[in-house]
């Protein structure tokens, strides 16, 4: 089973792809990770990364095309996988297209998770992060409780230089602008299915499982999160 969970950021496609990696019991790649882990080991390819993802912008098709097959190449993509945030264009659609039927492999499902702009505006502009332990919190829906430190550790959270409000609506408009073309490709294929980006987070892994069944791809009594 392999599912490509896409959606502009901020939508939340980054909590249903793990949702769906839990339930179904199979390994999860996100490629904004493999971006970070890049950036943050001080590889070459993080070096080049890591200006683009400053300024909102997508990073280079070969670049990233390289650190995913990279990552592929070392599983049993028979098992499946959930991908999350990968292809941005239709010449990574192709891309990857190519290392699947390499390995005898397909795309089962396509879930585009659609939610309006004003709402990814408020949520990634208001989220603050610790450069320490890595907790994640929101000015608004998870605030910490002390004024822009963190609950864990008392370290002065962060905003990353991504969260601007600036830089959250030139990706956006850059996401829908190369992305279009790969939604097109994969509904003409019938295997894209929308889901809500608003929906309450307890409401989600049902909508999930509805999904994955009505898809024949794993029985409901058969999913599981652990």
């Amino acid at each position: 089973m392999i599912i490509v969970v896409l959606g502009p950021p901020g939508s939340g496609k980054g909590t249903r792809a793990r949702l769906i990696g839990q339930m179904c019991q199979v390994p999860l790649i996100v490629m904004g990770d493999i971006l970070r882990d890049a950036v943050s080991e001080g590889s070459e390819e993080g070096k080049r990364a890591k200006g683009y993802m400053e300024r909102g912008e997508l990073v280079p098709d070969d670049l990233v095309i390289g650190l995913l097959e990279e990552k592929l190449r070392r599983l049993n993509l028979k098992r499946g996988f959930v991908l999350d945030g990968f292809p941005r264009n239709l010449k990574q659609a192709e891309a990857l297209d190519h290392i699947l039927r390499d390995e005898g492999a397909d795309i089962d499902l396509v879930l585009n998770v659609v939610v309006k702009d004003d709402v990814i505006v408020e949520r990634l502009s208001l989220r603050r992060s610790c450069p320490h332990c890595g907790a994640i919190y929101h000015l608004k829906d998870k605030p910490p409780l002390k004024d822009e430190i963190c609950d864990e550790c008392g370290s002065r959270l962060i905003q990353r230089s991504d969260d601007r409000e600036d830089v959250i609506r030139h990706r956006i408009m850059v996401y829908y602008k190369e992305t279009k073309p790969v939604l097109d490709r994969y509904i003409k294929m019938g295997k894209v299915v929308e889901i809500s980006g608003e929906l309450m987070i307890d409401k989600i892994p049902d909508e999930l499982k509805k999904i994955l069944h009505e898809r024949r791809l794993f029985p409901v009594d058969k999913l599981t999160i652990k």
